[in-house]
């Protein structure tokens, strides 16, 4: 049941808002299905990119895909990825959760900046730069959203669409078709990084998010129609901004070792002047420590814990 409701929660917010509903798939997998923060993320990328597919394929019947925009920022995302992905074999579990609340604070941001009554605009007012710079643009662009993606599990769609719309001057809903195929490649690639690392995922419970998220997307792009756009994103910002601060009000203390946030500010934030120590990727799996190491005073005098 918890996964019907969670999936039907995604499925909702992404019809409503075209982009940036996805986000929210990480933390219900983490805290109402009780997936560890890895394979949430893992997880999370398989269920980004199958409903991202839908919305390309619908996208596509309107023509309304730039595949020259596309293909820059899908390739140089595929290699961010993967690039992602080996960044995310050094780092616990609980550390990409807490860049994940990071990430939904910056989106927060975003969407919270739109004014009430304003819709965002569709033209740049800056003058068009050259065809090279373009490419280099979205080059860059493209492979910094696709390390976002490997690392934190979104699928960047948020990002994506200010660059095309600014940075290559797209229409709004030519970049929100574009911006769909780039997710699906990204979310696609990064998956397939995860899972050569052994990680190991709950085909189950994806299946069942990607079935009734998809039904929950079709009832949420109706719903949406109904509804002004800015003041959904306005109130979907601040519910990412809530979360976000309950994420790090949570994750802050137990990743430092301490069991309140006032045992945190008086244990953690005191300087450590100790080494590092980096174990391999499984290990990553089952530590909740930054970097998958742990200063000796909070390991009871230990270099790592066992």
């Amino acid at each position: 049941m918890t996964v019907f409701l969670g999936a039907i929660i995604v499925g909702l917010t992404l019809g409503l808002l075209g982009s940036g509903g996805s986000i929210l798939t990480v933390p219900i997998l983490i805290y109402v299905l009780g997936h560890d923060q890895k394979i949430a993320i893992a997880e999370s990328m398989a269920i980004v990119s199958g409903l991202a597919f839908l919305g390309v394929l619908a996208a596509a019947r309107r023509g309304q895909i730039d595949l020259r925009s596309a293909l820059f920022f899908g390739v140089s995302g595929i290699a961010g990825t993967t690039l992602g992905a080996e960044l995310a074999g050094f780092l616990s579990g609980s550390t990409q959760f807490i860049l994940f609340a990071v990430v939904m604070l910056a989106a927060a941001g975003l969407m919270l900046r739109t004014p009430p009554n304003v819709d965002p605009p569709t033209t740049a007012t800056q003058p068009a730069a050259s065809a090279r710079s373009h490419a280099l643009l979205l080059v860059i662009q493209g492979t910094a959203i696709g390390i976002l993606t490997a690392l934190v599990g979104v699928g960047g769609g948020f990002l994506v669409i200010p660059a095309l719309v600014i940075g290559v001057r797209l229409p709004m809903r030519m970049a929100v078709g574009t911006s769909l195929a780039v997710v699906t490649l990204n979310s696609t690639s990064g998956l397939l990084n995860y899972l050569s690392m052994g990680v190991a995922v709950d085909w189950s419970a994806t299946a069942t998010f990607l079935l009734v998220g998809a039904v929950g997307t079709l009832a949420g792009s109706r719903l949406g129609a109904q509804i002004p756009q800015p003041l959904l994103k306005r109130g979907f910002g601040a519910l990412l901004f809530g979360l976000a601060l309950f994420v790090l009000l949570r994750e802050l203390p137990a990743h430092f070792g301490a069991t309140s946030l006032r045992t945190f500010f008086t244990t953690s934030i005191a300087p450590h002047h100790h080494g590092m120590h980096h174990v391999g990727f499984s290990r990553c799996l089952r530590s909740s420590e930054i970097f998958c190491w742990q200063p000796p005073s909070l390991a009871g005098g230990s270099r790592h814990r066992q």
